[in-house]
Parts: structure tokens; sequence; C-alpha cells
């Protein structure tokens, strides 16, 4: 007579990493912890069932518990990812976590992206960029859907860093803008609304530090959470900074 399969549960080995940067007795090191699988766990579950059962103290960020607001990521496995949207029936019984790169760390699982984040933004000043006066009378320019939906695409991203982490350049120069960065920048690069000119975009996204200083090995589409096209952004921003760079040269060489 044929056995049936078992239904008992998967126990599950989490090796952690554990620091605690404002505690000077603090050494980084990593723990062990064993709990049994439920159906549909995610890792955000297996670290809250965790911190309630056996350890009290873990540091992890969560909020939103739907993709939505980034808080979560970490390495997994070494790779990327947000724990809220990764189950653990996709991995096997043996899971490293370990926290982002390129970010400070908080503690534990635990970084600092908002200062990444908040730095890009103010050097690549992501914001809109008019130069006439707000006229609250005057009627709202009109934009094609293509458009519209190009910068819906790029607004979808959640800041949750993983692009970051998984870029070797990034890694290596925190200055680097990273796929968030070059997709920040090529969303209000292609909104008619912005009124800066190609020289003014050459200066933020040329270089070293721009899209130029990518190495394609295009990590950060292989991790987005979104799955932004990023690929599609990168190869943007080169046609239009090489366009306004030939154009300059151009206009240096038409006699006046």
């Amino acid at each position: 007579m044929s056995q049936g399969k078992s239904n008992a549960p998967r126990r599950l080995k989490f090796e952690i990493f554990r620091y605690n940067p404002e505690d000077e007795n603090s050494e980084p090191h990593t723990d062990f912890f064993e709990i049994d699988e439920t159906p549909f766990m995610s890792l955000y579950i297996a670290l809250s069932k965790i911190r309630e059962t056996l350890d009290p103290g873990l540091q992890f960020d969560f909020a939103c518990r739907s993709a939505i607001c980034g808080s979560c990521g970490m390495m997994v496995n070494a790779r990327p990812a947000l724990a809220c949207r990764t189950l653990t029936a996709d991995l096997p019984e043996n899971i490293q976590l370990y926290p982002l790169p390129a970010f400070k760390l908080i503690g534990d699982l635990s970084v600092d992206t908002g200062t990444w984040f908040r730095g890009m933004a103010e050097r690549t000043e992501a914001w809109i960029h008019e130069r006439q006066a707000f006229d609250p009378e005057a009627e709202e320019e009109r934009m094609s859907d293509d458009i519209a939906a190009a910068i819906y695409e790029g607004d979808r991203c959640i800041e949750c860093g993983c692009c970051v982490a998984s870029c070797g350049v990034a890694n290596l120069d925190d200055q680097f803008l990273a796929g968030a960065g070059m997709n920040r920048v090529a969303r209000f690069m292609m909104d008619p609304r912005d009124q800066r000119s190609e020289a003014e975009w050459f200066d933020v996204v040329a270089g070293d530090q721009g899209v130029f200083g990518c190495l394609g090995m295009m990590a950060c589409a292989d991790v987005c959470p979104k799955e932004l096209p990023l690929l599609e952004v990168y190869a943007y921003l080169r046609r239009k900074t090489l366009g306004a760079r030939f154009a300059a040269r151009n206009e240096k060489k038409t006699p006046a």
C-alpha cells in the first residue's frame, strides 16, 4: 500500500545578519532561527513570527505589506528583494537574510534608504522646472496619452533601493544615480511641463555618475520588484544626452 504525501510543514532555517552600529558592544554576526512554514507565508510574515516568538530585538522595516512603500527591501539569498512579496514557498529551506548594501545600516536588516533618495532627488532637481510664473487662470496644457502613460510608468518606482543594492557601480560610488535615479531623470526629461533645456539635462545625467558610468550589466532591471523598463530608460537617456552633445558641437561649428 503506497503512502500518501506528508502534510507536515517544512522547517525553515534562517540565517540573519545582526549588528547595531549604535551599540559599541555590538559586533557583526549572524543568528540562526527555525520556524515551521505556513501556507502563503511571506518573508515578512516569517520575520514577524521570529520577532514575536523568538527574538523581540530583531530589526527590519515594513509598512504597507503590499509592495507599495518599498520599506522591506533586503538581501534574500544574496539577491535584493522585498520581504512582503517574497514567498517562502519559492525559496529553499535554508534562507540567508542580509541588509541591502550601498545604504547606511540602521540595525540588523534595517537600512536608511531615505537619505540616499533625498540626495539623489536634490542632485537631479527632481521636480518640474517652469520658466514662467504660475497662472491659476490659464487653461491646463493637454498631454498626449502616450506621454502620460510613459510618465506614469516612471512614477511607479517605490524607491525600495533594490536596484541600487544590485548595482556594482553604486556600491563603489555613492553619487552614482543607479537605476532609480536614471528612472527619475527620464521621468522629468520626457515631461513636457518641465522646461529645462537639453544642455541642462546633459549636465544632470551625463558623466561617470550618470548614464555613461553604467557598466551595462543591468542587474537593476533583473531585481526591480515593479519590473520597470530600466533598459529602455537607459537607452532613452543615452540617446537624449548624445543628441544634446552633438547639437552643442554643431552650434559651435556654425559660423555666426
